[in-house]
């Protein structure tokens, strides 16, 4: 494996010619040319996806570790290669960014993207911080025409359109719950998102001081760099992992607003192992809309799975791999039960993502949902840690 400072010299020698020297005009029918910031696990099956969708030329790679770089160019081989994402920013032929870097450094990097005249695919949660979700809408709004999609690929799901029809139907009655949980198990010895940390994390081939931008001060730690969903510095843990997933299908089918208050509870059960962020948790979001949505999670058995109910006095939506609608029969005794069934194409969210940017519409998860999303997902957050329930204060947007 090249060391950073001889993929730097490798890079140098190519990178003039690079460059382009004006803002690209897009056609309807171009091909659109893309970049990822963030080549790591996650950041390449979005970069497969981009792949694999029609009229798109996968053209740039910037990460700050020399290993990720050297693999993804095996996918995409006649792509640049970035340890500065700036560099990659700086390609005006670079129509679309995809951003899947820690949650600490999507504002930077979604922020830079934006003022560089770049669409945006920025993976979940959108924003690590209330300042930084701030800081991330200012961008937005000063950037005119560009398209965003935040990565929560169930609003992308043909059951968005399968809950619409259930809830316009008039036969949920009055919702005042939505019960989710999110269940998963490893093998004993094998904690869920522990990596290993090889012999070439070293400062010579990681980009420390990128890894840590705005969080605090650290002297170097490879285990930190690769499991930072450990830590607090870094990662909103499961909340910012799978909570916010099922918590954005719900705001963008219901147009549920941020809550007015919320408390989580739990500790580090079972995995020992050094993190930070819990592996057993529970979660209740009072929304302004008069709905208690609750959401419970675990890292030590699998046995419920990952589904949500939606808990109306006249029916219930019943949401896992399959979409139903079951009726309350004290109040609907004539009622019956109907099965979602509109399909999910394959790519649905990429492809999506794609399609606005030609066609100027909004996304599927615009960026108003992801700023709501972020928001509730770090008063979770915020009230796991301060041992308190939280408030939201709308007037001056702020966690109380």
């Amino acid at each position: 494996m090249q060391s950073r400072r001889n993929f730097l010299g490798k890079v140098a020698t190519g990178l003039a010619g690079t460059l382009a020297t004006g803002s690209r005009v897009l056609g309807a029918n171009d091909r659109l040319r893309l970049g990822i910031i963030g080549a790591g696990d996650r950041g390449m099956q979005i970069v497969r996806e981009a792949m694999e969708c029609p009229g798109t030329d996968f053209v740039a790679f910037a990460d700050i570790y020399t290993k990720r770089l050297e693999s993804a160019l095996k996918v995409a081989p006649g792509a640049k290669s970035y340890l500065n994402y700036q560099d990659l920013l700086d390609d005006k032929s670079i129509d679309a960014v995809l951003i899947a870097t820690p949650q600490h450094l999507h504002a930077e990097h979604f922020v830079a993207a934006l003022e560089a005249g770049k669409h945006v695919y920025q993976e979940k949660t959108m924003a690590f911080t209330v300042e930084h979700a701030k800081k991330m809408r200012a961008a937005y709004r000063n950037a005119g025409k560009r398209t965003v999609q935040i990565g929560h690929q169930s609003c992308s799901s043909g059951q968005v359109a399968d809950a619409a029809n259930f809830l316009s139907s008039g036969n949920l009655g009055k919702i005042t719950a939505i019960h989710a949980h999110m269940f998963r198990n490893t093998p004993n010895g094998k904690p869920q998102w522990s990596r290993p940390v090889y012999p070439d994390m070293t400062p010579e081939n990681i980009i420390w001081k990128s890894f840590l931008g705005g969080a605090p001060q650290h002297e170097f730690d490879a285990n930190r760099y690769v499991n930072w969903r450990f830590f607090w510095d870094y990662s909103g843990g499961n909340v910012y992992e799978n909570m916010c997933h099922q918590v954005s299908f719900w705001y963008k089918v219901m147009g549920l607003q941020i809550p007015k208050s919320v408390n989580m509870v739990g500790g580090i059960y079972l995995w020992k192992d050094g993190r930070e962020v819990p592996d057993t948790m529970s979660v209740a979001l009072e929304q302004p809309e008069d709905v208690l949505f609750t959401w419970d999670s675990g890292f030590g058995n699998n046995q419920l799975g990952v589904s949500e109910d939606v808990l109306g006095s006249d029916g219930t939506i019943s949401k896992s791999q399959q979409i139903r609608y079951t009726p309350q029969k004290v109040n609907r005794p004539d009622g019956s039960e109907m099965v979602g069934s509109t399909p999910t194409p394959p790519r649905a969210h990429m492809q999506n993502f794609l399609n606005c940017i030609r066609g100027g519409k909004p996304t599927n998860c615009p960026f108003d949902l992801g700023f709501r999303v972020s928001i509730a997902c770090r008063m979770a957050v915020e009230s796991y840690r301060q041992g308190r329930t939280v408030k939201w204060d709308q007037a001056k947007e702020e966690i109380v």
